[in-house]
Parts: C-alpha cells; sequence; structure tokens
C-alpha cells in the first residue's frame, strides 16, 4: 500500500489519478476515516499511559482505602480502554481495506482512454508479410503439422485445454533457451519460481484483493499464479537490502495459471488465450528514484522488443491508457505482435513499473548512503510467454506449401530449418 501521508498530501493527485484509471475509489472517503484512526490512536495511547499512572499509585498506595478507590477507578478505565482498542480495531480494518483499494498516480505521459482501444502506438517494427496465398490461421497450422490437439485438450483438460506435439514441443524450449541464453548474457539471475504462491505475495503485488476472480484457489488457501512476477517479487519480502545490491535483475521462468473469468467469449479456439501456460518473467528492484524507474522500464521494453527483432515478428509497442493499467502501475507498455490470419496486432508482452506500490506492501526495503531505510522501486515485463508467441511465430513464417521456416535464431535449438510433415 502506498503512504498515507503521501496520499493526504496529495489528495487531489489521487483523485485525479483514480479519474485518468477509470477507478472507482473516493480519496476523501479514506481521509475521513484516517482522521478517525488517528484519533483513536492518540486516545487509545492516552488511556494506556493512564492505566500505567494507575499501577504506578496503586504500587505506592500504603492506605487499603485509598488503594481500593483506585483499583476500582483502574478497572473503569482499563475498560474504556478495552472499548477504544475494540473500536480501533474496527477501525482499522476499514482503513486497511481502503488502503489496499488506493491506485496509485500514472505518468503524466499515460494517454487518456478507457479501454485498450485508447492505447496509443509509440513505434513499430518489421513488414508485414504478403503470402501470395491465402494464409491458415493458427490452429490449421499446429493441427496440420501435427503440433498441437485441441480436441483432446479439451478432453483431458476442459474449456481452453490443449495437448503440443511434436515440432511445437521443440520450439517452445528453443524459444525459452533461446531468451534464457540473452538474458543471462545481459547479467540476469535465472530462477524457477514457485506457481503455488501464499496469499501474502500475491496481496503485495497488488492481484489481490483486485483480481481474485482469475485466480485459481487451493484447498489449503493458497493460489496457483498467472505470472512468476508474483513468487519472484516474494523472494525478498520483509528483507532490508543494501544500495550496493542494486539493481537486482532478475530473469524468472515458471508454470502459469489463469481462469480468464473476465473473457467469456474472448479467443475460445487456438493458443492465445489458456488456463494453463508457460512464462519467462523480467524482475527488477532499483533505487527509489523516479529516473530509475523510468530508465529501466524502456531498458526492458527493449530488450523484449530486441527478441521480438531477433525472432523476425512484425510488431509494435503501444503505450497503455489509463483505463487499461492495474491499480499499482504507474506506467505500462505493450508488446503486439502482427497475426497475418487476423489482420491485426495481439499483445504478447506487457512491461510496467510501480514505484513503491508493490515494495511498501512486500516490505522490501534498502539502505540508502546516509544508512537511511528506504523502500526500493519494482518494475517486471514479459521476456515471453508460451504457447501464445507460437501463434505469430507459426501465422507469420508459414509457405504456401503447408510448411513453417523455423526462424534462423532458433535454428540450432531446434535442429531444423523447417517444420513440415
Amino acid at each position: 500500500m502506498l503512504d498515507i501521508k503521501f496520499i493526504r498530501e496529495n489528495k487531489d493527485l489521487f483523485a485525479k489519478g483514480a479519474e485518468k484509471k477509470h477507478i472507482k475509489f473516493n480519496v476523501l472517503d479514506l481521509i475521513s476515516v484516517d482522521d478517525e484512526r488517528r484519533n483513536l490512536l492518540s486516545s487509545v495511547e492516552t488511556s494506556r499511559a493512564e492505566q500505567n499512572i494507575f499501577a504506578d499509585k496503586i504500587g505506592k498506595e500504603s492506605d487499603s482505602n485509598n488503594r481500593g478507590a483506585l483499583i476500582e477507578q483502574s478497572k473503569k478505565a482499563k475498560q474504556d480502554l478495552k472499548e477504544k482498542e475494540e473500536k480501533l480495531a474496527e477501525v482499522m480494518k476499514k482503513w486497511q481495506g481502503l488502503m489496499l483499494q488506493v491506485p496509485n498516480i500514472p505518468d503524466m505521459s499515460v494517454p487518456e482512454g478507457d479501454s485498450d482501444a485508447q492505447n496509443v502506438e509509440v513505434r513499430s517494427w518489421g513488414e508485414k508479410p504478403k503470402f501470395n496465398f491465402k494464409p491458415k490461421d493458427q490452429i490449421a497450422l499446429f493441427e496440420a503439422l501435427n503440433m498441437a490437439d485441441f480436441e483432446r485438450g479439451t478432453k483431458v483438460a476442459g474449456f481452453r485445454g490443449y495437448f503440443l506435439k511434436n515440432d511445437a514441443v521443440l520450439l517452445c524450449f528453443a524459444l525459452w533457451q533461446f531468451t534464457l541464453d540473452k538474458f543471462i548474457k545481459k547479467g540476469f539471475t535465472p530462477m524457477i519460481v514457485p506457481s503455488l504462491v501464499n496469499r501474502e505475495p500475491f496481496m503485495g503485488t497488488g492481484y489481490l484483493p483486485q483480481s481474485e476472480e482469475d485466480l485459481y484457489k487451493t484447498q489449503d488457501a493458497n493460489y496457483l499464479a498467472g505470472t512468476a512476477e508474483v513468487a519472484t517479487m516474494g523472494y525478498y519480502m520483509n528483507e532490508v537490502l543494501q544500495k550496493s545490491d542494486l539493481p537486482k535483475k532478475i530473469i524468472a521462468f515458471s508454470p502459469c495459471f489463469r481462469r480468464e473469468a473476465g473473457s467469456h467469449g474472448k479467443d475460445t479456439k487456438g493458443l492465445v488465450r489458456v488456463h494453463e501456460f508457460f512464462k519467462v518473467e523480467q524482475v527488477v528492484l532499483c533505487e527509489a528514484s523516479h529516473e530509475e524507474s523510468v530508465k529501466f522500464h524502456e531498458e526492458l521494453t527493449g530488450i523484449s522488443e530486441e527478441i521480438m527483432r531477433d525472432l523476425k515478428i512484425p510488431h509494435h509497442v503501444v503505450a497503455n491508457c489509463g483505463g487499461d493499467l492495474g491499480l499499482g502501475q504507474v506506467k505500462k507498455y505493450d508488446i503486439e505482435a502482427w497475426v497475418p490470419s487476423e489482420e491485426k496486432y495481439r499483445e504478447t508482452h506487457s512491461s510496467s513499473y510501480f514505484h513503491d506500490f508493490q515494495t511498501r506492501r512486500l516490505n522490501i526495503r534498502y539502505k540508502d548512503d546516509q544508512g537511511k531505510l528506504r523502500f526500493a522501486h519494482s518494475l517486471n515485463n514479459t521476456a515471453l510467454a508460451t504457447p501464445r508467441i507460437l501463434v505469430p511465430l507459426v501465422e507469420n513464417y508459414q509457405n504456401e506449401d503447408g510448411s513453417i521456416t523455423v526462424p534462423e535464431v532458433l535454428r540450432r535449438y531446434v535442429g531444423k530449418d523447417v517444420i513440415k510433415l
């Protein structure tokens, strides 16, 4: 959660930020509850001090009558304190609930808009392929080359279930290894992180309570994460780092799970939107500086663009509008790849920075040069999401005879230049 002092001092900014993000949140309601919390805290502290005074007086009083009177007064004061503490507990619960709903202030450069339809193109790369034949869509390509089985996937796993087979599997492993090699060369620490994660990291990263409907929950009250970001951010939870340790640059791999609860009727076939998938995720912790956050945001986005250029997949980068930002994001870019069968760009990567929104919740701090404790800033960015990336890959690289040319950078991993029957 954010700093209540900063919220109180900048309530107009937070009101405008919520409006820009199209999030229903009344900052004045929070300040009103915070006033009540502060008053109760002061009253409780005063009553506790009075209890200490009574205890001291009772201990020193030798006259039995005076001692009895003091004890009676102490009992009444203790009951009064108990009632105040109970009231404070209620108010604190309400206050904490509201604090978890405070949206982070979006950057001034974030475009106006209420949905992804208002996202703004920043730059584009690559020429869209021109076929001298009618291009097939992903499903036709995967099934014709025996690379996926959607019918049996549904039979075994239900709606949005799938099996990947043969060369699709080789492509996935090739993509993972290619991506991992690139990030290790750039100084990132590789990790395989848990998908089964307890509630605290989800609260810390902002996925709870807002996005609970999109998460799978276990009988042990844990959750299955939809991104490696959650576990990776939890890695340094409740720890104090040294400034010299920063930046922490991690490339994390994990299976991912999403219910896609809000996507009824969208992408019901194929591999664009599935319940179970794999992600390679970039996560960075840096100094508490807006300039540092902006620098790393551009750097992380640039590495993902580099991957797309290496794969030679036409794509563009869009700046997400206010209504397409999450609760904690200050700014976000999406990279969208060209999908020939749909004649439009589809999202393959997202890149976000949060300032200290997540690290305050997770209590991730560092000591600056003066020895002062400060909350780090956090960023994350998709490095690669499979099997989704296979969709633009196979569609852009398809040939008239039904084969698929393997991107040059993947050939040494796949072991072939062309996928065909």
